[in-house]
């Protein structure tokens, strides 16, 4: 069947409803006798809990109280281990952590009644950096204050540092990075013995948060259910803190017997919620003399607060993705996740290789000029080919050429006009002029053993009207989940979308196709999709109601004559594992990915050397993703993640004091506005994958990989500083262009 909406811009499932104000998110949503709740937090960063006190003239006895005592079962916040309470019992670990919970019908007189709450804490000494961390000034997590490790070893890096004629060594640090979604973490939450618990939200993992509830309760899973409603982004941030908030409501509401709201403003979400990791990278590499690579050793570290979050999984991404696409003989990777007193940092896009490409993009720049050779000449003489090994020894079988990207992008960019051009005009300009570029890929899906863990599942409906519900725990946030999911399903069955329909995200309702992140969604979970639309077409086909050419009457024809005579046309899929891909967890190497998106951005920046102002002035992004399904969707999602990225570069810097945010708040935490952001020229290259939807990889996480490092890049080059840490404010880089010219 010829292709008829795969590779077309169909409009969005949703977008009406948004447009429209009709979609309802979760601060939209109201039930009779609801009250709202809010969350007491800790002031200090460690201590011990000595005492709550409820001061001023509060009536006190009109409003829910929840303390640790108050958890049914077992207090804590499930995800990959159970380290993080629910609510503070005995000690406080980080600023903000959650210690009492308060709901009243009364929203103003509520924030009355949380100033007048007074925590008594004997403060302990604390952890804020990774130095202190590292060197156990004081243990805080464990007996070593290490959530995770890893170690990836290829070749014989000790033998191999002879071979080199020059070693070049680097350290560079990334800073945290607010998610800052439009809308800000909010659930309501109804919750008593008869029934069970059931939570309405803003979220991007259902299941994630089902089970959470499960173990904070008690609860069989079948009293457990879980609603996302529509989600004003999420871009990690609403990963796993959902589950915390989700639980303080459920808690209000079985102690209440009301339905409890929960909505966070922007300050306490930028306050208390997870960011992305701060980190520190050093790098040692050894190269011949024709620019071969010969060694490389990398030390990557991440700051991931006070408790385990999702530490391991981000570290696990960063470590693979540290050595970027490039064909290397020798490879040392250590790593680590380290506790520290401020609160947990969690999953952001990228999920932990944009730090770590940041530090090997700019470290690579370095080594070209120490052997003398021109930045993209040095990538171009190692780039990895197929056949070749990953620095975890995972085989290429891909059609890579990453030389073609290259060739692309610097075309697209009149990167080498440019460089000449910039040369010459610099030299008597007080605004210096600079191009960079970045080459880089980022594996599609869960790693490792990942996806076969998850085991997710999808199911497709076909009705007696001939219409088709699409079932899966993947959800919607902006990204287009629900658009692809109902291409794909169309293309497969010969249907329009309209005929296509998506299930809201519940718990009860939908089987777990696994959390909606690591880029998986549309090749993890669109292929279950793609699979269980081609079974409702095959048992049609075999019951001799549909044939082969047919039309899309014919097949709602076929539903009601299949649905009258044998009930329910409905099927379940679930993920099966390529056996020809192996993974060892415990050396950390094998096939790490099913499938990588590559890809080379260039950006064009200018500085100004007075103020240390810098503007990104053009942005080239090109890649090769397999196969496109939404072309409007997909240059969104690389334009949406370049902006992030630029205010990864340039201008988010969260500002600790002692483990705590001291600019959370949009007039003083700055992120790029439309005037900040270039035009942004979006390429792809189209190598359909076989294992993906239609030949689909994933893309969400891709853009913010190589952004900041292709920034960094051109800074470095208009300017002759040495840009190692990011962002480049400008009174960092006014720090640094006085240390260079004086």
């Amino acid at each position: 069947m010829e292709s008829h909406v795969i590779g077309k811009s169909v409009p969005r499932k949703e977008g009406r409803d948004k447009v429209t104000g009709q979609a309802r998110y979760v601060d939209d949503l109201t039930f009779p006798d609801m009250i709202h709740g809010v969350t007491v937090r800790s002031p200090v960063a460690r201590g011990r809990l000595r005492g709550i006190h409820f001061e001023s003239e509060i009536p006190w006895e009109e409003f829910t109280i929840v303390t640790a005592k108050d958890v049914p079962s077992k207090n804590c916040v499930a995800l990959l281990i159970e380290d993080q309470p629910c609510l503070a019992d005995e000690f406080v670990n980080h600023p903000e952590e959650p210690v009492v919970l308060l709901a009243h019908p009364d929203k103003y007189l509520l924030e009355e009644a949380r100033r007048a709450v007074r925590l008594e804490i004997e403060p302990l000494p604390a952890i804020f950096t990774l130095d202190d961390s590292l060197a156990k000034k004081e243990v805080i997590w464990g007996d070593d204050n290490i959530f995770k490790s890893f170690r990836v070893e290829k070749g014989n890096v000790n033998s191999a540092w002879n071979q080199a004629d020059f070693i070049v060594e680097g350290e560079y640090e990334t800073g945290a990075q607010e998610q800052l979604y439009i809308e800000p973490q909010g659930m309501i939450a109804r919750a008593n013995p008869t029934e069970g618990v059931m939570v309405w939200g803003s979220l991007q993992c259902p299941y994630y948060v089902h089970k959470a509830l499960v173990r904070l309760f008690g609860l069989p899973k079948e009293r457990i259910r879980v609603v996302q409603t529509e989600t004003g982004g999420g871009f990690g941030g609403k990963e796993e803190y959902p589950s915390m908030i989700a639980c303080h409501a459920a808690l209000l509401a079985w102690k209440s017997s009301k339905p409890v709201k929960i909505i966070y403003d922007r300050a306490e979400d930028m306050a208390a919620t997870t960011k992305r990791h701060p980190s520190r990278t050093r790098h040692r590499t050894g190269v011949t003399r024709d620019g071969k690579l010969i060694a490389m050793e990398i030390d990557f570290s991440l700051d991931g607060g006070a408790y385990e979050t999702l530490s391991p999984v981000v570290l696990s991404r960063g470590t693979i993705h540290a050595a970027g696409p490039y064909n290397c003989p020798n490879v040392r990777i250590r790593s680590r996740a380290v506790a520290t007193n401020a609160p947990p940092h969690g999953a952001f896009r990228g999920f932990g290789a944009p730090q770590s490409v940041f530090a090997l993009e700019r470290h690579l720049d370095r080594v070209a000029a120490a052997v003398g050779l021109a930045p993209e000449e040095l990538r171009r003489r190692n780039f990895i080919r197929e056949g070749q090994t990953l620095a975890v020894s995972q085989v290429i079988h891909e059609k890579v050429d990453m030389s073609r990207l290259l060739d692309r992008a610097l075309e697209l960019s009149g990167y080498h006009a440019k460089r000449r051009r910039f040369r010459e005009e610099n030299s008597h300009c007080p605004i210096k002029r600079g191009v960079g570029f970045t080459s880089f890929l980022h594996g599609a899906g869960f790693t490792g053993s990942g996806e076969e863990y998850l085991a997710s599942e999808a199911a497709l409906e076909a009705t007696s009207e001939g219409r088709v519900r699409v079932l899966a725990g993947s959800t919607e946030m902006g990204q287009g989940t629900n658009t692809v999911f109902a291409q794909i399903a169309a293309e497969t069955l010969g249907l329009d979308c309209d005929q296509i329909e998506i299930l809201q995200p519940d718990t009860s309702v939908v089987p777990n196709s696994g959390p909606t992140v690591a880029s998986r969604t549309a090749m993890i979970v669109g292929k279950l999709v793609e699979t269980a639309a081609r079974n409702i077409q095959e048992t049609l086909l075999g019951s001799g109601f549909l044939k082969s050419g047919y039309h899309a009457k014919d097949f709602v024809d076929a539903c009601r004559q299949y649905t009258d005579k044998f009930g329910a046309l409905k099927t379940l899929v679930k993920y099966e594992h390529p056996r020809e891909l192996h993974w060892d967890d415990e050396h950390y190497r094998g096939d790490a990915y099913g499938a990588y998106a590559w890809a080379v951005y260039v950006a064009e920046v200018s500085v100004d050397t007075r103020t240390a102002e810098v503007r990104v002035e053009d942005f080239v992004a090109v890649q090769e993703v397999g196969k496109v399904i939404n072309p409007v969707l997909a240059a969104g999602q690389i334009e949406g993640g370049v902006a992030q990225g630029i205010g990864f570069a340039l201008h988010e810097n969260v500002v600790w004091q002692e483990g705590r945010v001291v600019n959370g708040q949009m007039t003083n935490y700055i992120m790029p506005t439309s005037m900040d952001v270039p035009p942004i020229r979006v390429f792809f290259e189209e190598i359909p994958y076989a294992r993906g939807p239609a030949g689909a990889k994933g893309i969400g996480e891709l853009p913010l990989d190589g952004t900041a490092p292709a920034v960094a890049n051109a800074i470095a080059h208009a300017t002759g500083v040495d840009i190692t840490r990011i962002p480049v404010t400008p009174e960092s880089l006014l720090d640094l262009l006085e240390s260079v010219h004086g």
